[in-house]
């Protein structure tokens, strides 16, 4: 099939691409720029359009004669947001051929709460996270797509995504830390539940979502099934890193915030974006219908810290005067 991959030349979209070439279909990139470094995947090249997808004009410029059936959306602008009518204008540009529009939410959309099923309710458009606020109205929008002209949307919400080639500072942050015999910060109790999706099952759940029918029209938490507090989830980094005799050491977050430390950084003191009020779910639905087996958490994060620690010589060097004052 002729896909189109918003978004395909970072953590997850670039994972996502290589799978479908592999897979035999035809994949073309749209990002920012006039070209991309993903090279081919075998003897098939990877076609490239640029535009910026939160403009709708250069969107519209860059879809036009173009047909495709099947668009991943995966791509959210951290710097300024990308808004519900910035998706929605996308959705409508892509053409009378589409098979399937598959969208790459977040936990987030429910806003709080634990153990949500897919029919939860979603965050309200007054939320006060930008993030939270246009991942749930992007699904809305989406969603109301489908009901009134038969746009076959797919809407996955993944918690943390986890594995080789994170842009994000949160397995380094404390693989770095691990190696360099540091005392690991852990905020308040510790006892806050994080709940984790390797990168590979994420991406096998989308190209299921592209040729299940019954997909078509539903929304599916992409997910290991057990939520895990911090405390545990930093004996699981030290496990899969081979580091035994870690020192967890309990700073208030009053503390944390007051010398300057926030959770998007750059002063972090739990990795990035690590340290929120706990959302979890549960998977059974993508279970059943997308027939997704998620990866054993260990096994995945052993993966992934093999990955990091052949290129981690090459890494910045770790400023830690900040967590040095709150120790």
């Amino acid at each position: 099939m002729k896909v189109l991959v918003i978004g395909g030349t970072l953590f997850i979209g670039r994972l996502l691409v290589t799978e479908l070439v592999k897979a035999g279909h035809d994949v073309t990139v749209l990002h920012r720029r006039a070209s991309h470094d993903l090279g081919s995947v075998g003897k098939k090249t990877i076609a490239n359009l640029m535009a910026d997808r939160n403009d709708p004009a250069q969107i519209r410029a860059a879809l036009a004669g173009q047909q495709f059936e099947v668009v991943f959306d995966n791509v959210y602008d951290w710097e300024r947001g990308t808004t519900a009518a910035q998706v929605e204008a996308t959705a409508l540009a892509v053409g009378d051929s589409l098979r399937r529009y598959i969208f790459v939410s977040s936990v987030a959309a429910y806003g709080e709460g634990l153990n949500h099923y897919e029919g939860d309710g979603l965050a309200q458009e007054n939320h006060p996270d930008a993030y939270v606020r246009n991942k749930a109205m992007s699904e809305r929008v989406l969603f109301r797509l489908h009901q009134r002209y038969g746009m076959p949307v797919v809407t996955l919400r993944p918690p943390y995504i986890y594995g080789p080639g994170n842009p994000f500072h949160r397995e380094s942050f404390f693989w770095e830390r691990f190696r360099d015999n540091r005392k690991i910060v852990i905020p308040g109790d510790g006892r806050r539940l994080m709940q984790f999706v390797f990168v590979k099952d994420m991406v096998t759940a989308a190209m299921a979502a592209m040729t299940t029918p019954a997909a078509v029209g539903h929304a599916f938490n992409i997910a290991s099934p057990k939520a895990i507090t911090q405390v545990d989830t930093v004996h699981a980094l030290a496990e899969a890193a081979g580091k035994k005799g870690v020192e967890l050491v309990k700073v208030s977050r009053e503390k944390l915030l007051k010398a300057g430390g926030h959770p998007m950084g750059p002063k972090l003191y739990f990795g990035f974006y690590f340290d929120l009020p706990p959302i979890t779910m549960l998977v059974t639905k993508a279970q059943r219908v997308l027939k997704f087996k998620p990866t054993e958490f260990g096994a995945g994060l052993k993966e992934t810290y093999k990955a990091w620690k052949a290129i981690s010589g090459k890494l910045p060097v770790p400023d830690y005067t900040y967590e040095d004052s709150v120790l």
